[in-house]
C-alpha cells in the first residue's frame, strides 16, 4: 500500500494529530513525516521508518500499549532492556526480542505456544541446545534444527515425518549413516542419498522405482554391474548404462544393445 493513499490514523483508529504529538519538534527537522515515518501511525512500516530515523527513542517505547510499536521498538532498543519482552503477551513482540537476544535468553522460549517464536529460538541457540527443540511439533522448526545442528547429532531427524526435513538430513549426515536412509519413502530423499553413496554401495538402489535414482546408479555404478540397467524401461537410464558399457575397457562398439 502506498504511503499516500490513506489518511494517517493511529492504532485506535483515530486521526493522527501532529500538533499534540510529543515529537512535534522532529517534524520541523525532517526526522518524522506524516503518513511516512510516524510512531503514532497504525502501519508498521511507518513506525519502523520512524525508529530507523530516530533509534535513540526506541528505549522509551518498549511498554507502549500497541504491540506493533513495542515489537518495532525492540529492533532498535538497547539489548539490556529486551529480556522483559520475552514475557510479553504478544508473540510478535516476543519474536522481535528473541531475534536480537543471545541464545541463553532465547532458550527460555523453546516451549513458546507460538510456532514462529520457537522458529526464531532455533535460529539463535547453538550446539547441544538444539537437541532441546529437535522434536518440535512444527516441521519448519525442525527444519531450522536440521540445517544448524552438528551432523553427528542428526540421528533424531533421520526418520522425521516431513520429507523436507529428511532431505536436509540426507545432505548432512555422516557417510556412515547413509544406509539408514537408503529405503526412505520419499524419492527425493533417496536421490540425495544416492548422490552421496559410493559406487560400491549404489547397487542397493539399482531397482529403485524412481528413474532419477536409477539414472544416478547407472552413471556411477561399477561397469561390471551395468548389465541389469541396459534394458531399463526409462530411456535416459538405458542410454547412460549402454554408453558406459560400450566404453568399458575390453568392450567395443558391439556391446549389448
Amino acid at each position: 500500500m502506498s504511503d499516500d493513499i490513506d489518511e494517517a490514523r493511529n492504532w485506535q483508529d483515530k486521526q493522527v494529530d501532529c500538533a499534540r504529538c510529543a515529537h512535534a519538534d522532529l517534524k520541523a527537522s525532517g526526522r518524522c513525516q506524516p503518513k511516512h515515518a510516524c510512531v503514532d501511525d497504525r502501519y508498521t512500516q511507518r513506525v519502523d521508518r520512524f525508529f530507523d530515523w530516530n533509534p535513540e527513542l526506541a528505549d522509551t517505547y518498549l511498554a507502549h500499549p500497541y504491540f506493533e510499536v513495542r515489537a518495532t521498538a525492540a529492533k532498535f532498543a538497547s539489548l539490556f532492556l529486551l529480556p522483559p519482552l520475552l514475557a510479553d503477551d504478544d508473540e510478535t513482540v516476543r519474536s522481535s526480542a528473541v531475534r536480537r537476544l543471545p541464545g541463553r535468553y532465547a532458550l527460555q522460549l523453546r516451549n513458546d505456544p507460538c510456532d514462529e517464536v520457537r522458529m526464531w529460538v532455533a535460529t539463535r541457540i547453538e550446539g547441544d541446545d538444539l537437541l532441546l527443540v529437535v522434536s518440535d511439533k512444527e516441521y519448519y522448526v525442525r527444519l531450522v534444527v536440521a540445517r544448524r545442528i552438528a551432523p553427528s547429532l542428526l540421528g533424531g531427524l533421520v526418520h522425521d515425518e516431513e520429507a523436507e526435513v529428511r532431505r536436509v538430513v540426507a545432505r548432512r549426515i555422516p557417510d556412515e549413516w547413509l544406509l539408514r536412509m537408503v529405503d526412505d519413502r520419499d524419492a527425493s530423499v533417496r536421490l540425495t542419498i544416492a548422490q552421496r553413496l559410493s559406487p560400491q554401495l549404489l547397487s542397493l538402489l539399482r531397482h529403485d522405482q524412481d528413474w532419477r535414482i536409477r539414472h544416478e546408479v547407472a552413471s556411477r555404478i561399477a561397469p561390471s554391474e551395468l548389465i541389469g540397467l541396459i534394458d531399463d524401461p526409462y530411456s535416459l537410464v538405458r542410454d547412460v548404462a549402454r554408453s558406459r558399457l560400450v566404453l568399458e575397457p575390453g568392450r567395443g562398439p558391439g556391446a549389448p544393445a
